[in-house]
């Protein structure tokens, strides 16, 4: 006999579980009932409506017809000093940010006004650092921030892609600085880094209240609860690999002279193989291809001895660079490292597209 259990949580009987045989009834119909407390608890009579509701996981949510669903409120307001600093009052719009408040007021204590740092501090990083989010009340005492952006509009994989190319980009243009000694490439690809924060920041925000509501999992893109987890460390290794660009093109600054053609081949070469198995890594995640991220880590040792020979080539120019070569041929292995990192997280995503369709489940 096929059994299944269906948990009945109700805010005051948190954690009961009953076994509820299922029927078939009529010829064409299962049945299961329902227990009389949990009739009695939310006043429910013969012939009152229920909803149900497919929870991750093949859970069956029962709903009383009238009960609301408690959910977080759309609005956060922060109260703040005009004397707190204004870096410690952006945390806080940015963590109101991140778990899903779509209406954030930031108001000044006891009918005092916000000072002017704070004021041009949080309008300038709202306007460039957080997606989809228009400043609509701007007054002496109170900032209004609203998240206009809705989840289907752009999905975490358009985000993740668009997020990935900047970083790609990043990283070929601070290997061109470093080519040609072009200060100005170098500092470019430090401001961009700010784009991929921009991104890093709605991609958390994203999948923090999807894992809050599970309803909205589709409707950001993905399939699944584990997706979120997966698609998490994924966007984290792709800041990751952001911020290594962003410090081969600081360490080239205090570069005074061009490097020798040797050294500059052998990071040259470094650096396409460790973008292109990045880019490779994101196309493996975003087709969901268990082979071909597979075929990324195994390209790890070999950049692992590129890394050797440009170190031993990395002596030979002047002592008070040497640092700074290091360090720049450390970020382009650790590039390669993050892209790894990316096709682990793909392999365990579609690990079921290897496993075979003969495993046999009993049911009791």
């Amino acid at each position: 006999m096929f059994r299944t259990v269906y948990n009945l949580k109700t805010p005051e009987n948190k954690g009961n579980e009953e076994q509820r045989k299922v029927q078939f009834t009529g010829g064409s119909t299962y049945i299961i009932s329902l227990p009389k407390k949990w009739i009695d608890q939310n006043h429910l009579k013969k012939g009152n409506m229920v909803r149900l509701r497919e929870e991750e996981g093949g859970v069956l949510s029962i709903i009383p017809t009238g009960r609301v669903v408690e959910q977080k409120p759309e609005e956060a307001l922060l109260k703040v000093s005009p004397k707190d600093n204004p870096d410690s009052v952006i945390r806080k719009v940015v963590s109101a940010y991140l778990v899903g408040y779509n209406l954030i007021r930031i108001r000044a204590e006891k009918q005092q006004q916000l000072s002017t740092e704070q004021r041009y501090g949080i309008k300038n990083f709202a306007r460039h650092m957080l997606v989809g989010t228009e400043i609509v009340t701007d007054t002496p005492s109170e900032l209004t921030l609203q998240v206009l952006l809705s989840y289907p509009e752009l999905s975490i994989q358009s985000a993740l892609r668009r997020m990935s190319i900047i970083t790609s980009s990043m990283h070929r243009d601070a290997v061109t600085a470093l080519k040609t000694l072009d200060h100005q490439i170098a500092k470019n690809v430090i401001t961009t880094d700010n784009e991929v924060d921009r991104f890093t920041l709605y991609i958390i925000r994203q999948l923090k209240t999807a894992v809050q509501n599970p309803r909205i999992i589709k409707e950001i893109g993905l399939t699944n609860a584990r997706d979120c987890l997966g698609y998490r460390l994924v966007t984290k290794s792709v800041e990751r690999t952001a911020d290594h660009a962003v410090n081969i093109a600081e360490n080239i600054l205090p570069l005074k002279q061009r490097l020798s053609a040797e050294i500059i081949e052998q990071i040259e070469e470094m650096s396409e193989i460790a973008v292109s198995m990045f880019e490779t890594a994101i196309d493996a995640l975003l087709r969901q291809d268990f082979s071909l991220a597979e075929s990324i880590i195994e390209k790890t040792n070999a950049l692992a001895l590129m890394e050797k020979k440009a170190v031993a080539s990395s002596q030979k120019i002047a002592v008070d660079e040497v640092a700074n070569m290091r360090l720049i041929i450390e970020s382009v292995r650790r590039t390669a490292e993050y892209a790894a990192d990316i096709a682990e997280v793909v392999l365990n995503l579609t690990v079921e597209s290897i496993i075979s369709g003969e495993t046999a489940f009993k049911q009791s």
